[in-house]
């Protein structure tokens, strides 16, 4: 199976070289993903100036790999049209240094590349793996993530609306998750907020923390309880049932 592997944290990065080691040992794998860390650029395009395209290395892993000049939704459109000479059966995103669940997957780049994919045709999925003072357990969530997608790939792969598989992980050894939940995506526990400071001039820091108990069934309340979530996301900026409404406002 071929499979270009991207992320939005740099393909330096410790997540994306332990998710291109477990995909490698069945799969053809080719890395394009940024020079710079991108992370929380959601779906942002370079539209100013050309993309730098280089060859680079993996450390510890035996795979074609470039790096752009870009962002990671950047990474997967200029890799499908100028860098990868076929058309991947899949695109993997990550392992992200940080859940992308809840309303952060609005934000995530490291969805939002996946999500490129699924704008493209192709099925894709996105990682990541919890962040806890500085560190991920990246090789919990690539083996986790690859024995998921071996478990659906069949009917996933053959679906005829392109889905992006969001997966995330707990800071745990394998054997300690307690399980997997299909998970909805959380709502507005998360919040931004930020810090000021004033020293010569204006200064905002953005910060975040939880302000409220997560709704049961929700991806966020089941990686509190050491589970493994995994959530559908399907591309589509216009709701049906919500155009309907408009329609009937209109028709007033």
């Amino acid at each position: 199976m071929k499979i270009l592997l991207t992320n939005d944290d740099g393909y330096f990065a410790p997540g994306i070289q332990a998710l291109a080691k477990v995909l490698a040992e069945e799969h053809e794998v080719v890395v394009i993903a940024p020079e710079e860390e991108h992370s929380g650029q959601s779906h942002a395009i370079t539209i100013k100036h050309s993309l730098i395209v280089k060859p680079v290395e993996i450390e510890g892993v035996d795979v074609e790999a470039y790096s752009v000049s870009g962002t990671p939704a950047d990474c997967v459109r200029a890799g499908l049209d100028k860098i990868v000479p076929w058309k991947p059966d899949v695109i993997f995103s990550g392992c992200n240094a940080g859940y992308n669940a809840g309303m952060d997957i609005i934000y995530s780049g490291t969805v939002s590349a996946a999500m490129e994919g699924v704008l493209l045709g192709i099925p894709s999925v996105a990682v990541s793996a919890r962040w806890v003072k500085g560190r991920c357990r990246y090789d919990t969530a690539a083996s986790v993530a690859k024995k998921i997608f071996d478990k659906v790939k069949k009917p996933f792969l053959s679906s005829a609306k392109p889905m992006v598989l969001n997966i995330n992980v707990p800071y745990l050894d394998e054997d300690e998750l307690k399980g997997l939940r299909v998970a909805e995506i959380g709502d507005n526990a998360y919040d931004y907020y930020f810090e000021e400071e004033v020293d010569g001039e204006r200064r905002l820091s953005l910060k975040g923390r939880s302000t409220m108990e997560h709704a049961p069934g929700t991806d966020r309340y089941y990686l509190e309880r050491d589970f493994v979530t995994v959530t559908p996301v399907i591309y589509g900026l216009a709701d049906a049932e919500e155009m309907d409404r408009l329609k009937s406002w209109l028709d007033d």
